[in-house]
């Protein structure tokens, strides 16, 4: 059984983005969206280009608080689960995350994104949280037909509709 990552949140998260559960490389690097051909970190500094994105030794942590200072968070929707590879397809025995403590963590919440379809599938359960929730499309290199700007442009109206842009 693998053991995803704790939520990368803050009490100024307005918008949290929920993947489905970490690929191999994330996992082995502890850090979301670990992966050099995933998307989200390009996505986030095409959407807030005048904020340069951290690189170099140490730039995960500057990152990260890079996004919390702008009101977004990240997590997943599996807190565990069974799975060879990085393929959502071959996720088993999903766990899914308590989400009801998200409001607790995160009391300007005002929105859920689910990054990709596998996450969506657990809509049910974040929209019980009675926030707006959206279907983003994936980040995963695995989605390659969705263009990146096609893929931005979905990303951006969502942010903006939040207050992050």
């Amino acid at each position: 059984m693998l053991t995803g990552l704790a939520p990368l949140v803050s009490s100024n998260t307005r918008l949290l983005i929920l993947g489905s559960f970490p690929g191999a490389a994330s996992l082995a690097a502890q850090q979301y969206y670990g992966h050099q051909q995933n998307q989200f970190w390009r996505i986030l500094q095409a959407i807030w280009p005048s904020c340069a994105m951290p690189t170099g030794a140490n730039s995960y942590k500057i990152r990260s608080e890079w996004l919390l200072a702008r009101g977004l968070g990240v997590w997943d929707v599996y807190a565990a689960c069974e799975r060879e590879g990085s393929l959502d397809s071959s996720i088993r025995k999903p766990v899914v995350n308590d989400f009801a403590q998200l409001l607790r963590w995160c009391p300007e919440l005002q929105a859920i994104a689910h990054n990709g379809g596998e996450s969506f599938k657990h809509a049910r359960h974040t929209e019980l949280l009675g926030l707006p929730v959206y279907r983003l499309p994936s980040t995963s290199p695995a989605n390659a037909s969705w263009s990146f700007e096609r893929k931005l442009a979905a990303w951006r109206e969502v942010f903006e509709k939040h207050g992050l842009v």
